[in-house]
């Protein structure tokens, strides 16, 4: 399996899970002034077309997940932040919203496994996953209002889907920081581990999704992700769709015999 080039970014493979680890800790992994926008984009678009991989983990090397956009860039007005208003709103439209466009057409399940602070689009980026586990050193912030901007990344888009309006507002009107276990409690973590067991639990979390029939899996993920934007009548009609395909796969035929023999089924992919 040929991997994607990557930047500032590694990928690696164990078994049917893929894990994108952020390599730009000299800047706590910001989004803007490094290559980690082209390398997310790359490595979504990478899995969407390997059939080989169910899973991807995202996480961050060095203390940070990801300190969002690079504040220094914002003082100097320089890259994404150069330029007239029209100027930025284009460089937003062609930059960095390209993440969330790239998130929600992921075919697969996304795990951020938040190995620090994920602040500003940083934590947007870990709310565009599906699943996140965090660490006892995992700290989240909706923290855009504290510069005097707004979540230009979609962020408020996510969170609200997330955590529900109230306690988003709240998060992003206040731009306060959450430590993990506030954060578990909001329900924006599903897990909160020690550090060194933060990569050990999100690949055990990613290799029980993996070990389902890959094709099930890719299709319950789309129909999740209509379920959040569509009307009830035009879901039940895909959900139909759907399951007629699925009906038909080799692989539904041995999950049914491997059910009923009581083992472990052996999936293909057909």
């Amino acid at each position: 399996m040929k991997l994607p080039t990557l930047e500032d970014s590694r990928i690696s493979v164990t078994g049917r899970v893929a894990t994108l680890t952020f390599c730009r800790n000299d800047v706590r992994n910001a989004l803007t002034g490094t290559s980690l926008i082209e390398d997310i984009l790359a490595a979504v678009e990478w899995v969407n077309h390997s059939d080989g991989i169910s899973v991807l983990i995202m996480t961050g090397d060095g203390a940070a997940f990801s300190s969002g956009g690079n504040i220094r860039e914002m003082r100097d007005r320089t890259g994404i932040f150069s330029g007239s208003a029209q100027q930025i709103q284009e460089q937003y439209r062609r930059g960095i919203q390209r993440i969330p466009l790239a998130m929600e057409a992921a075919e697969i399940p996304i795990i951020a496994a938040i190995n620090g602070p994920a602040i500003g689009a940083g934590f947007d980026l870990a709310c565009m996953c599906d699943l996140r586990i965090g660490s006892t050193e995992t700290l989240v912030g909706e923290t855009f209002v504290n510069l005097g901007i707004i979540p230009g990344d979609g962020g408020a888009w996510f969170l609200q889907r997330l955590i529900g309006y109230q306690r988003a507002a709240e998060l992003t009107l206040t731009g306060r920081l959450v430590a993990a276990d506030e954060a578990l409690q909001l329900g924006i973590l599903l897990e909160v581990v020690p550090p060194e067991r933060l990569l050990e639990r999100s690949g055990e979390l990613a290799e029980s999704i993996a070990a389902k029939p890959p094709h099930a899996v890719r299709m319950t993920k789309r129909l999740l992700k209509h379920a959040q934007r569509g009307s009830l009548l035009d879901f039940l009609d895909l959900c139909a769709c759907f399951q007629g395909m699925a009906h038909q796969r080799q692989d539904h035929r041995e999950a049914v015999s491997a059910f009923l023999e009581k083992r472990p089924g052996v999936y293909t992919g057909t």
